[in-house]
């Protein structure tokens, strides 16, 4: 069997006016402790990481397709229906909204069940259905799979995002798909509760 990584937490994907997009990672669990980081895709289409430390950035970096990668101090809280990040260059505060349709089907599914990688290979055909762009099984970077397990999704109702001091508009969808990966966040901004696994190795049977 080969080796496995997982990451519990949060992810909340973001659209704005201008183009800019990001995909904010906010990680209670993973190997490499408590840790917050964020993906944004320019208007332009340039995708640039931002990470807490090379270790996290170098892991990333390997399973996920950027343009630049840089190492930068990122806080990031969610409370009371509130979630602020700062990253680098990137500020958002986004104001969080009622639980969607489909997070409202995600908690029905039993956790164990909703984050395994047989239940989410299965799936992953339908997801792109309910959630244009989606996935929740594909190939990763240097060999490796990935799954993305959600049990619980919010609106994210509004938001002010500004890079490099400048504010990037309102809130809007996340038009066109984000590219980082196999899947992009839905269209519609939300922050959702997953988690992501990844595996190296051969694939074993489950």
């Amino acid at each position: 069997m080969g080796t496995r990584w997982i990451f519990d937490g949060h992810i909340a994907g973001i659209g704005t006016a201008s183009g800019l997009r990001a995909v904010l990672g906010l990680w209670q669990q993973s190997p490499f402790g408590a840790f917050a980081d964020a993906m944004v895709e320019l208007p332009a289409g340039r995708r640039i990481l931002l990470a807490p430390t090379d270790e996290a950035a170098d892991f990333i970096a390997a399973v996920y397709n950027f343009d630049e990668v840089r190492v930068v101090a990122v806080s990031a809280r969610q409370a009371d229906g509130l979630l602020s990040v700062d990253a680098g260059n990137l500020r958002v505060r986004a104001r969080l909204g009622a639980r969607t349709a489909l997070g409202a089907a995600a908690r029905l599914i039993p956790t164990a069940v909703a984050v395994h990688p047989r239940w989410l290979r299965a799936v992953s055909p339908l997801a792109g259905v309910l959630s244009p762009g989606v996935r929740t099984a594909g190939t990763a970077g240097a060999g490796r799979r990935e799954y993305y397990g959600v049990t619980d999704l919010h609106r994210i109702d509004a938001a002010t995002v500004s890079w490099d001091g400048l504010d990037a508009g309102p809130l809007s969808a996340v038009r066109p798909a984000v590219g980082f990966g196999f899947s992009s966040v839905p269209p519609r901004p939300g922050l959702a509760r997953v988690r992501t696994t990844v595996e190296a190795g051969p694939v074993t049977r489950r």
